[in-house]
């Protein structure tokens, strides 16, 4: 389950992602040199396509790092400076395939210089620790270990676009660590405040360091496009309750990665800690490395993805430590994409599809499915699995219909998705 505040890319949020990727098989020493090559250099190794105003191009060419407030850095010196920290943070969109190929080149380049490396992810909760163990001890299939860590319940983007992170990990037989917190216990501090969830229940995550003025101001604008009942909260103050649960829950999320990468930072010959995650929680060290610095974590490299066209105004001093330009990438899919309806959920105790969350300008939106709405039935079947839905929608044909059998408080209803001819 990811938090609301990973960028500005809202359709992060989503339970299916279009076109899965065909990535290109790789062998592990020769997969490491090329892409520190890459990194190191500074041309493109795929086609882009050009995109966004090309006043904006200039700040961050594709292909380039740049320090924000600064100027061009080579590559090798930005990888020379992150590989000297204790913690390196990675941030992305979490649908954009080209900031997870520039995660993989990077991590890449850091494990030559580092090889004793220890990779957090916040995509999986700590519960499914042991599935992240027994897949880099090669005891699972691709699909075995997708299920075993509930990835379509947790998390559900396309996991075609991770699956070449945790292939890296595997074959190179580099620790990968779990660094979030289940949905309900954010939930729970969403409605109640952190101090109103009991100690027992908060999978040991300590009191989060105070925000800064500056991250309330962040958070704003984010607080004021989350729904609630089918509203959007509009404009708030930093002095609202609500506001501050928000605030919160955010926090909640940004000290629970925050603990998990320093309790990695205990192993035997303190390994380099590369986490992985949505921008949201690195940018200007609002985030995770404000929580780091609580637990006496100073040394924090934070890299971050750029996309082309994105106004240069942004890219200021203390953004990160360096930004890498990225493009649009000219990708032809030779099949149908498979549908997305966009939600986030959770399988109910007594069965059903609890929506956590509803993605702004999807087809769940537009039928008009709520957060918080119980999916009882899809196409007249009762939901009792995990993957159930997903299945469902996934098999779902273009320009037809879904309909859906719907518990909101006390009443039940039938809603229509309606899925376009040409999926999103």
């Amino acid at each position: 389950m990811s938090s609301i505040i990973h960028d500005k890319g809202v359709s992060s949020l989503t339970i299916f992602q279009c076109a899965p990727l065909r990535h290109a098989l790789y062998k592990g020493g020769f997969l490491a040199v090329m892409l520190f090559a890459f990194v190191a250099g500074p041309h493109i190794a795929w086609a882009q396509t050009k995109a966004g105003n090309k006043e904006n191009e200039g700040c961050v060419p594709v292909g380039s790092w740049t320090l924000p407030g600064g100027g061009k850095i080579s590559g090798p010196d930005v990888i020379a400076r992150a590989a000297r920290n204790s913690v390196v943070l990675l941030g992305e969109m979490h649908d954009n395939p080209e900031h997870h190929r520039w995660q993989l080149q990077v991590l890449a380049a850091l494990h030559a210089m580092r090889p004793d490396m220890v990779i957090g992810f916040e995509m999986f909760p700590r519960r499914v620790q042991k599935a992240l163990d027994q897949w880099v001890a090669g005891e699972f299939s691709e699909a075995q270990f997708l299920a075993a860590a509930d990835w379509n319940a947790v998390w559900g983007t396309d996991a075609s676009l991770y699956l070449p992170l945790f292939h890296f990990a595997r074959m190179n037989r580099v620790p990968m660590v779990a660094l979030n917190i289940d949905a309900r216990l954010r939930r729970a501090t969403t409605q109640k405040g952190f101090e109103g969830v009991p100690e027992n229940e908060r999978e040991g995550v300590m009191p989060p360091a105070a925000p800064s003025t500056a991250y309330l101001d962040y958070l704003l604008p984010f607080y004021g496009e989350h729904e609630r009942g089918g509203k959007k909260k509009g404009e708030a103050n930093r002095d609202d309750p609500d506001f501050r649960r928000f605030v919160e829950s955010q926090q909640l999320w940004d000290r629970a990665m925050a603990q998990a990468i320093h309790s990695a930072l205990d192993r035997p010959g303190r390994p380099l800690v590369v986490g992985i995650m949505g921008s949201g929680h690195i940018k200007y060290g609002y985030g995770v490395p404000h929580q780091l610095k609580d637990l006496r974590v100073t040394d924090v490299g934070t890299l971050l993805p750029w996309n082309s066209g994105t106004h240069c105004g942004q890219v200021v001093g203390g953004l990160a430590d360096a930004v890498f330009g990225v493009g649009s990438l000219a990708f032809v899919s030779h099949e149908l994409p498979r549908q997305r309806l966009g939600i986030r959920f959770e399988v109910a105790q007594d069965g059903g599809a609890r929506v956590l969350q509803v993605e702004k300008g999807s087809i769940a939106e537009t039928a008009g499915i709520r957060d918080s709405d119980l999916i009882m039935e899809a196409a007249g079947v009762a939901l009792k699995r995990i993957n159930d839905i997903v299945d469902i929608v996934k098999r779902q044909a273009p320009g037809t219909w879904l309909p859906l059998k719907v518990k909101r408080g006390s009443e039940t209803m039938e809603i229509i998705a309606r899925f376009p001819a040409v999926p999103k």
